[in-house]
C-alpha cells in the first residue's frame, strides 16, 4: 500500500528559505498526483502545491506562486517543496498527499481528491 512521510519542518525568519520532503513508498503506478497542504492554527487546511509524477506538471495556490517550488525525484521516491522568501503566514502544520486517480490533466486542489495522507511536518516563521 502507498504511504506517504513529510519531514523538513523547522523555525526560520520571514525571508528565509526551507526545503520540505515527502518520501513516497509502495509505489506501483505512475499515473498519480502528488500534492502539498497547510494548516494554520486555527484556520481550514488549505491547498498549496501539487505535482503529477510522471509529467511533472505543477500546480500552486495564488499565495505562493513564485516564492515556492514542487519537485520530485522519481528515482529517490521524493517529492520536494523549496520554499522561499518564507512569510509569517506561512506558518502552519505542512502535509504531504497522494491522489491515486490524478494524472497530467488532473491535478486536484480539494483535500477529497488524496486517499493518501501524512502525518504532517511543522514550519513556524517568526518576524
Amino acid at each position: 500500500q502507498v504511504q506517504v512521510a513529510e519531514s523538513g519542518g523547522g523555525l526560520v525568519q520571514a525571508g528565509e528559505s526551507l526545503r520540505l520532503s515527502c518520501a513516497v513508498s509502495g509505489i506501483t503506478y505512475r499515473t498519480f498526483v502528488m500534492s502539498w497542504f497547510r494548516q494554520a492554527p486555527g484556520k481550514d487546511r488549505e491547498f498549496v502545491a501539487c505535482i503529477s509524477w510522471s509529467g511533472g506538471v505543477t500546480v500552486y495556490a495564488d499565495s505562493v506562486k513564485g516564492r515556492f517550488t514542487n519537485s520530485r525525484n522519481i528515482a529517490k521516491n521524493i517529492m520536494y517543496l523549496q520554499m522561499n522568501n518564507l512569510e509569517p503566514d506561512d506558518t502552519a502544520d505542512y502535509y504531504c498527499a497522494a491522489d491515486l486517480d490524478g494524472s497530467n490533466y488532473y491535478l486536484g486542489r480539494s483535500e477529497d481528491d488524496y486517499e493518501i495522507w501524512g502525518q504532517g511536518t511543522r514550519v513556524t516563521v517568526s518576524s
